[in-house]
């Protein structure tokens, strides 16, 4: 039987919980921030890594496209415009671009997508259509894997340049910026899902969309591991969280 709400407190702290199966943790990442990565997998990374920021915005404008809240649409559509790019500052995507140049990929071929491989448009449009598809209050709590992304975005800054002296440091840009966009962001998508997810039902639903999402991105890095030679544990995933 369903026991009584967690207090607001236990609710975030049950979120946060979540962060030990991140997808800092996966192997390719690892390798990736401690400098074992080849030039061919850091460009793999690159490249595949770039569907999942071209489908950010269409993501999220499934969130507004469904939010009957205009206070809510005032907040989110700033994510869309971070990504996109308005006026005189390019975006997330362009800087993202910037980096595949950096890396030594054609931006052209990176943006024609056909270096994606089939596992991470899997992943990637299963959240694409999760965000279409559910109550818009639980996309918005789905964005919550924020809540980690700073570090992974800090530690590549402090690790890559070291690591990998032949990345042109102009090309990571988008790493420093999102590390105080996804704080700036995660600000109002914690706050909301406190405030919406009231009840324990809810809560324990916010719990699993939250896996869900990481879920995604960690499937993203299986996939890219397993076509770049990077081993996977030798345990299952579930059990190296438990």
């Amino acid at each position: 039987m369903t026991g009584s709400a967690w207090s607001r407190e236990e609710f975030e702290a049950r979120l946060r919980r979540e962060g030990r199966a991140y997808h800092i943790h996966h192997p390719f990442n690892v390798l990736l921030n401690t400098g074992g990565a080849t030039r061919d997998q850091i460009r793999g990374w690159v490249a595949n890594r770039f569907y999942y920021q071209t489908s950010i915005p269409i993501k999220d404008a499934a969130i507004l496209a469904n939010c009957p809240d205009r206070r809510v649409r005032r907040a989110w559509v700033q994510r869309i415009l971070d990504h996109d790019g308005y006026g005189e500052e390019p975006g997330g995507i362009e800087s993202w671009l910037r980096l595949a140049e950096a890396v030594g990929l054609d931006p052209k071929q990176v943006e024609s997508l056909s270096l994606v491989l089939p596992g991470v448009r899997f992943a990637v449009d299963a959240y694409v259509n999760f965000a279409r598809r559910a109550p818009w209050q639980e996309a918005v709590c789905s964005s919550l894997t924020e809540l980690f992304a700073p570090e992974i975005h800090k530690q590549r800054l402090a690790n890559w340049p070291a690591h990998y002296p032949w990345i042109d440091r102009a090309g990571l840009t988008y790493f420093q910026s999102r590390v105080s966009l996804a704080r700036r962001d995660v600000e109002f998508g914690l706050a909301f899902t406190l405030d919406h997810f009231d009840t324990r039902v809810l809560q324990e639903r916010a719990v699993d969309i939250l896996k869900f999402k990481l879920d995604v991105l960690w499937q993203m890095s299986d996939a890219m591991a397993v076509h770049f030679g990077v081993p996977l544990a030798p345990v299952p995933r579930e059990e190296l969280f438990a």
